[in-house]
C-alpha cells in the first residue's frame, strides 16, 4: 500500500549544504531545483545572476510550495558569491564535465566544513571564474552518446551520492 505524506516514516534532516545555482533562469528547473533541495534537507540555495524569475506564481507548479519552506537567496554578482563563499569557508564542488573533473563518487566531503554544490547554467554550465576557485570539480559518469543531463537531474543524482556519505 502506498504511503500518504503523513505516513511516512522518513528522518527529516537538514545538512550544512547551500546549493549554488549558476545562472539558472528556466522557471520550471528553478521549481524542481527548491523541491529537490527540499527533500534532500538542503540548508539554503543561493540563486546567481540578475533577474532570476522567482515569481512564486510562475514556479510552484514545479515546486509544490517547497519555495515557501527553503530558505534562498539572490547574489547577483560573481565577485559576491566568491567572497560569500570564501569569507564563509565553504568546500566549494562544481558538478561540471571539465578536464580536470573527477567522477562523483570520489567527492570527499569534510567533516564540520560546509558545502557548496555548485550547478550550472542550462546551457552554458558553471562559470570559469567559479570553477577557478572550487575545491573539487565532479562529474557525473555517463554512458550514452549525450555527454549532459537536465540541471536538475544531474543536482538530484549529486545531492543523493553526498548526502549518503
Amino acid at each position: 500500500m502506498q504511503l500518504t505524506h503523513e505516513e511516512n516514516q522518513f528522518e527529516r534532516k537538514t545538512f550544512p549544504i547551500t546549493l549554488v545555482c549558476d545562472h539558472i533562469y528556466f522557471q520550471q528547473n528553478i521549481g524542481s531545483l527548491f523541491r529537490i533541495s527540499e527533500a534532500f534537507g538542503v540548508e539554503n540555495i543561493i540563486f546567481l545572476g540578475k533577474d532570476i524569475p522567482l515569481t512564486p506564481r510562475k514556479i510552484n507548479k514545479t515546486s509544490r510550495s517547497t519555495h515557501l519552506h527553503v530558505p534562498h537567496q539572490i547574489i547577483e554578482e560573481n565577485a559576491a558569491l566568491i567572497e560569500y563563499l570564501q569569507k564563509n569557508d565553504f568546500e566549494i564542488i562544481a558538478l561540471e564535465i571539465a578536464s580536470n573533473s573527477k567522477p562523483l563518487k570520489e567527492v570527499v566531503i569534510p567533516q564540520n566544513k560546509k558545502t557548496a554544490l555548485l550547478i550550472g547554467n542550462e546551457i552554458s554550465g558553471i562559470s570559469e571564474d567559479l570553477l577557478e576557485i572550487s575545491h573539487q570539480i565532479v562529474h557525473i559518469n555517463m554512458f550514452g552518446k549525450n555527454s549532459s543531463m537536465n540541471v536538475v537531474q544531474a543536482a538530484s543524482i549529486a545531492l543523493y551520492e553526498i548526502t549518503s556519505l
